[in-house]
């Protein structure tokens, strides 16, 4: 795992699922798994998070509702697609109004597959993902290296 200067915030948006794994995220902020332990705190406003949860596929109702709020997220930030459904489309990926997996629309940096996913396996993308997320800190300090720290330079 990483270390960041300050907790990661996320915020969650279900597309268009059975709800499974919306339940399996939920699982993940009660105190059997408490995400909140690694430093994760959940919000509801996408200008505060850094990290973007997706359940559910995309649809075309939806497109405009996922671009808006990625949009909206400050850089660096960090995509977790969750579940088959928010990966390829799932089940649902036949359907007239389905799109497929939500990097249709927008990059995703960690994929956590499963139907439903398991809160174990959502924590563990979240945690991936922190990693991904000071990477891209770290190449906007300095975008020639990635690296922060300019000792030896000239």
């Amino acid at each position: 795992m990483t270390y960041l200067k300050r907790s990661p915030w996320i915020i969650h948006y279900d597309a268009s699922s059975c709800n499974g794994c919306d339940i399996e995220v939920l699982a993940c902020l009660t105190p059997m798994y408490d995400i909140e332990r690694f430093g994760i705190v959940n919000t509801g406003n996408p200008k505060h998070a850094d990290v973007f949860v997706v359940t559910g596929s995309i649809n075309e109702q939806n497109k405009a509702v996922i671009k808006n709020i990625y949009d909206q997220i400050p850089n660096p930030k960090v995509v977790v697609a969750v579940g088959i459904c928010a990966t390829s489309g799932g089940v649902f990926r036949e359907c007239y109004n389905v799109c497929g997996g939500i990097d249709k629309i927008i990059p995703v940096d960690v994929y956590v597959p499963g139907c439903a996913a398991r809160p174990e396996s959502i924590i563990d993308g979240i945690v991936k993902s922190l990693g991904i997320l000071e990477e891209k800190r770290l190449k906007m300090k300095n975008p020639d290296t990635g690296q922060s720290s300019t000792v030896g330079r000239k």
